[in-house]
């Protein structure tokens, strides 16, 4: 794995000046936007800017997506690998999905304004008891939504590899409602040691780091095929089956334990 660099390391002047650029960017696109998501919420209940917003963010950070398969459109539960940040904007501005998040999160209180606004589910990962509310979020959420996006692994990984995946937020989808499919999804990121964000590398780091960039990110996402027969009997299998096949389109394919 190629080493995180910290910001408090030397960086070029050009590097310096790309992050002012984006951020100011990133900026002004938020300011116009915000009018123009709560007038659409106040004349049609529901809004799509924060689906392209977040797509317009991968964007400017130089994030070249190309997507393989094809993606469920209405009544999806994808099921992704996890990598860096930039998993977020990339499948928001592909699918229009909302995010099942951790609760840290939501201790911050303009992060969780900014995760709000596309309706992210916050979940408490080690509270066990609240599985079952966390389960109701969900569905209610995708109900609501359309899309739903979960993280099974529960953290970032280096891109090359896949960690356990966890089940319990599966529950929400057991057995699979009518009108809903699992659709798993491999992010396959062309440097992924050097995007991914894991290990010590503070969050803030790895977001400038990215910012700082000349080369662009290059991410193919890969919808594969949903979830069906026995491989949706419940949320297991569910998992099980949805790291299975992301690990297989992996190239090299992962080794699954």
């Amino acid at each position: 794995m190629a080493p995180a660099i910290s910001i408090d390391r030397p960086m070029s002047l050009a590097g310096r000046l790309r992050i002012g650029v984006r951020l100011l960017l990133m900026v002004l696109l938020l300011i116009a936007l915000i009018p123009v998501h709560y007038l659409f919420e106040l004349l049609t209940g529901r809004s799509s800017i924060p689906g392209r917003f977040l797509g317009a963010i991968a964007a400017i950070a130089g994030v070249h997506i190309t997507v393989y398969g094809r993606k469920v459109r209405r009544g999806a539960f994808f099921i992704a690998n996890h990598v860096s940040w930039i998993d977020i904007p990339a499948l928001a501005g592909s699918t229009g999905t909302a995010f099942v998040g951790h609760d840290g999160l939501a201790s911050m209180p303009a992060l969780r304004w900014l995760c709000a606004l596309n309706d992210t589910v916050f979940v408490a990962r080690h509270d066990r008891r609240s599985v079952a509310d966390q389960a109701a979020q969900v569905r209610e959420a995708l109900d609501e939504n359309g899309a739903l996006t979960i993280f099974p692994e529960g953290t970032t990984s280096d891109g090359t590899d896949l960690l356990p995946f966890k089940s319990a937020l599966l529950s929400a989808i057991e057995p699979v409602p009518p009108g809903i499919e699992v659709q798993p999804v491999l992010l396959d990121y062309e440097e992924a040691p050097e995007i991914a964000w894991v290990g010590d590398d503070p969050g803030l780091d790895n977001f400038l780091r990215i910012l700082a960039r000349k080369r662009p990110v290059r991410l193919a996402i890969h919808f594969l095929e949903p979830l069906s027969g026995e491989a949706a009997t419940d949320r297991k299998t569910m998992a099980a089956a949805s790291r299975e096949a992301i690990g297989h389109a992996m190239k090299p394919p992962a080794t699954l334990s």
